[in-house]
């Protein structure tokens, strides 16, 4: 999968008269691949090709990672054309927290293969990382035009809480670890201060752990993670974020009256925190990135990693939560064992037919 998030430690209607149904389209195997509004796509169709259509949705992938031409097949792809499924992959048209993109290139692309290949009998959206949230978001704004969909490993928060759990993280750090001169240069929260790349990120965290043994475990416990981990999330964390603020144009949370509690002594957490106010207009960029409203009207599995230190257990059940009164609540599986992502072919598959299974017997699964 192509889950570059992992790389320190461990992705238009088009008018039903220029339509054919998949029923009767030529037999292929058809690999289509090419450009959509400066998206990177791939499409394949297998030979034995059940009429229907998996939209992959892609994780995180940083700015400036180079581009393979042309956009190659996702390793998940076998997992689907080898029951007989067409696969569609947007490459999104900007890299980064570009789930915005991947919503609308991912439309795009589906409305693309509808005209060149033909109206599938279903059409499902899968998506791992971020791109778990590209699903929910497609699913949520875009149900007409799906069955269901299926998130992996997903990155299922809404915008602005994802932007404050990423800020968090931030902030925690440099007030249990201040460099000691109270420069803003030297946060990593500050908008303001200089850009990082991920790995200088994860070499100053590295190198402040050891000063503090007690805040390192108050720290790794308060973000749920292994202390190990902590270089590699909070490297994580500081990369989205920036490029939230970068896509923001500004500032997209506000921790001014913010109390935190879980870092120890919170009288001298919190006035040790630094303190920011949010731009009005990047708040809302951020609330949309995705939007996550909750609103089902499909079916919708979601299925997580038991021992994933990027989604934290307390991101787990969020979405699940804001979505209870939905018309169709979503479906969550028992985690799976192993880390981000660490999914074998069955277990996709396996979740996959349970999303399949749902929709064909109107059933909703007792799991």
């Amino acid at each position: 999968m192509r889950l570059t998030c992992l790389s320190f430690a461990l992705y238009l209607a088009v008018s039903s008269a220029f339509a054919q149904d998949a029923s009767t389209a030529v037999s292929p195997p058809v690999e289509d691949t090419g450009t959509l509004a400066e998206a990177p796509y791939r499409i394949d169709i297998p030979a034995d090709w059940n009429g229907e259509l998996v939209v992959l949705a892609h994780g995180f992938e940083p700015v400036g990672v180079p581009r393979e031409t042309p956009w190659p097949a996702d390793p998940a792809t076998p997992m689907f054309t080898s029951g007989g499924y067409a696969v569609a992959q947007s490459g999104y048209a900007t890299q980064g927290w570009a789930v915005r993109d991947g919503v609308a290139d991912s439309e795009r692309l589906r409305a693309h293969f509808v005209q060149r290949h033909g109206q599938p009998k279903r059409t499902w959206f899968v998506g791992m990382s971020m791109g778990g949230g590209i699903a929910i978001a497609t699913i949520e704004q875009q149900a007409a035009h799906y069955d269901g969909a299926l998130s992996l490993c997903g990155a299922n928060l809404p915008g602005d809480v994802l932007a404050n759990e990423l800020f968090t993280s931030l902030v925690a750090f440099d007030a249990l670890f201040s460099s000691g001169d109270g420069a803003a240069a030297h946060r990593l929260s500050d908008p303001a201060s200089p850009t990082l790349g991920q790995g200088e990120v994860m070499d100053i965290v590295s190198a402040a752990l050891p000063r503090d043994t007690e805040a390192t475990t108050s720290l790794a416990a308060k973000l749920e993670v292994p202390a190990d981990a902590l270089p590699g999330i909070i490297g994580l964390h500081y990369l989205v974020f920036r490029d939230m603020v970068t896509r923001a144009g500004g500032m997209p949370v506000d921790n001014g009256a913010v109390r935190y509690t879980g870092f120890g002594d919170d009288a001298a957490f919190n006035a040790a925190v630094p303190r920011y106010a949010g731009d009005a207009k990047a708040m809302d960029y951020a609330t949309s990135a995705p939007a996550l409203t909750g609103r089902l009207q499909k079916p919708l599995v979601l299925l997580d990693n038991a021992d994933d230190p990027t989604i934290a257990p307390r991101f787990r059940p969020v979405y699940a939560r804001r979505a209870q009164g939905a018309a169709i609540p979503p479906l969550t599986l028992p985690a799976a064992p192993g880390g981000h992502c660490n999914f074998s072919g069955e277990q996709v598959q396996d979740a996959f037919r349970v999303l399949t299974g749902w929709v064909e017997t109107g059933a909703r699964p007792d799991r």
